[in-house]
């Protein structure tokens, strides 16, 4: 993802990875449409991780984040 925009690392409130992703794509924009389709679902080569775990809820991103939790963002990739 770093290859497509600017991915700096940040710090952002929110109780869960969704509120936590509204406050990171108000000041980053351009990254709404590789992260989240048309109906604001996550797409199905994203992968977020709370705290070294991946969401279980990638349609309304409902999972809890800590004060201190650590949000990671990954593009996955497949191949043979």
């Amino acid at each position: 993802m770093r290859q497509l925009m600017p991915c700096p690392e940040t710090q952002s409130a929110g109780g869960t990875v969704r509120e936590v992703l509204d406050s990171l794509l108000a000041a980053n924009p351009q990254a709404r449409g590789h992260l989240l389709d048309d109906r604001s679902i996550l797409r199905k080569h994203i992968l977020i991780f709370v705290d070294g775990d991946i969401i279980s809820d990638r349609a309304h991103l409902s999972d809890a984040v800590g004060e201190s939790s650590t949000i990671h963002i990954f593009q996955a990739f497949s191949g043979g």
